[in-house]
């Protein structure tokens, strides 16, 4: 699909990585939206960008459904079709599940696992009805890793990575041209990560957000971030999962990333 002349709503969309990503689709000639639940961060971004391309942004909350469902309706009346939705934003919270309050809980996965069904659902309807559209989901590796201090995050990123794909599997068998990318990248260096220590070098946003552009534009099923991500679920049934524990958590260092995690 390419990206001229064509919709793309980000939500997450006025900072770190969604904010690349709405970039690059104005430099291909796209027209942008971007929901954020920070008003001041839209403005800036909308000031920023107006001498590239159409950008109009929003404050919406995507885990509250009555406000999805309301501003989808508005802008189907002021903006037409949205024909590429990219459900970017989330939260994580880097502690022991022990240390979690409900509170916590129940933000991370109503805005990371049931906010991109939220809002998916408010604009599926109409791609079905032209048979046209993508959709993205930015999940992550920890939706195919476990890793300590990220159980709630985790949580919510492997079940965003299964509706992501049966969704797509959906499409395939209702024989609709609707696309669904699922990226699981490994940490992003955007803040939102800040005190993570890894062997693995962090990726870099601007090529990070150029690879997800790329991958909407030839509609790739999977997006993994190192291309070694793509093997971990292979080597989980390939091997004894002590060996797997002692390679990943000893050799590589993964399952102690989280220690000096402080956040954006």
């Amino acid at each position: 699909m390419l990206l001229k002349g064509k919709t793309v709503l980000i939500t997450g969309g006025a900072s770190g990585i969604g904010k690349l990503m709405g970039e690059i689709a104005l430099q291909k000639g796209a027209k942008l939206i971007i929901w954020d639940i920070n008003k001041e961060k839209i403005d800036e971004t909308i000031s920023e960008y107006s001498s590239i391309g159409d950008t109009s942004g929003y404050v919406v909350d995507v885990t509250n459904i009555k406000q999805v469902d309301e501003m989808a309706a508005m802008m189907k009346r002021t903006h037409g079709a949205v024909d590429v939705l990219i459900n970017n934003a989330g939260i994580v919270v880097g502690k022991y599940f022990h240390e979690h309050t409900t509170t916590d809980i129940s933000r991370t996965m109503d805005l990371n696992a049931n906010a991109p069904m939220f809002t998916t659902l408010a604009f599926l309807p109409d791609m079905l009805t032209r048979n046209s559209g993508h959709i993205c989901n930015i999940a992550s590796s920890a939706g195919l890793i476990s890793n300590p201090k990220m159980s709630v995050y985790a949580a919510s990123k492997w079940s965003l990575i299964g509706w992501s794909d049966s969704l797509r599997l959906e499409m395939k068998q209702l024989k609709k041209n609707i696309g669904v990318t699922t990226v699981t990248p490994y940490y992003i260096n955007t803040g939102m990560f800040d005190g993570v220590r890894s062997v693995i070098p962090l990726l870099k946003p601007e090529k990070a957000a150029n690879k997800i552009i790329k991958a909407i534009e030839n509609n790739r099923i999977f997006l993994s971030m190192p291309w070694s991500v793509r093997f971990v679920r292979f080597f989980q049934g390939l091997l004894p999962i002590w060996f797997f524990d002692w390679f990943v958590g000893k050799v590589m260092g993964i399952y102690s990333t989280m220690e000096h995690f402080k956040g954006r």
